[in-house]
Order: C-alpha cells, then structure tokens, then sequence
C-alpha cells in the first residue's frame, strides 16, 4: 500500500513479486510534485523486484521533471541495493527533511 502525505509517498507492507506491479503503477500515478520523498521505513518484507519498483519510479520521475529521494530504507533494501551494486542510483537521502511543494 502506498499513501501520500504531501510530497512523501509512504509505503507499506510486502512489496514482492506478488503486488509489485500494482505498488509502481500506483506510484507512478502520485508522482505530481516536483520534488517528493518515498519513505520505505514501513516496508516489511522485499524480494529484488523493488529494486525494479524503485528505478521505474525514477525513471518516471524524470520524465515528470521531479526530483525523487528515498528516505529512511529498512536493512533488506539497503542490503538489496549494495548486493546489485546500485547504490549510485538508488541513494538514500541521509537527513530527510519533508521540503514543501
């Protein structure tokens, strides 16, 4: 599940196999400002699709001119992140701070 709350999407729960196509398609739809946070801290179980999940929304993200950060990621994605060696692409950002729209 993914909510918004201003210009940070949180998520929530799995994000595998099962329900990744359906979390980045909803993602995608909420990318509306030009600067927004995806806060990860509520992801409870991953597979390597939300690697794919989250380079989509980037991928997105620039062709809607906003400028997307990850917040607050759970050991299993870092974990995921380092293990693809992709950890110059998907950067946490380390002081997260909620910018306005």
């Amino acid at each position: 599940m993914i909510r918004c709350e201003g210009n940070t999407l949180v998520v929530q729960g799995a994000v595998t196999v099962n329900n990744v196509t359906a979390l980045t398609q909803e993602g995608i739809a909420l990318l509306d400002h030009a600067h927004m946070l995806v806060d990860l801290q509520q992801v409870t179980e991953v597979d390597s699709t939300v690697i794919s999940m989250l380079f989509e929304w980037l991928r997105e993200a620039n062709k809607k001119n906003c400028h997307l950060e990850f917040i607050r990621l759970p050991a299993s994605i870092e974990s995921l992140i380092q293990l693809y060696g992709v950890n110059d692409i998907i950067t946490p950002l380390s002081n997260p701070s909620k910018p306005e729209s």
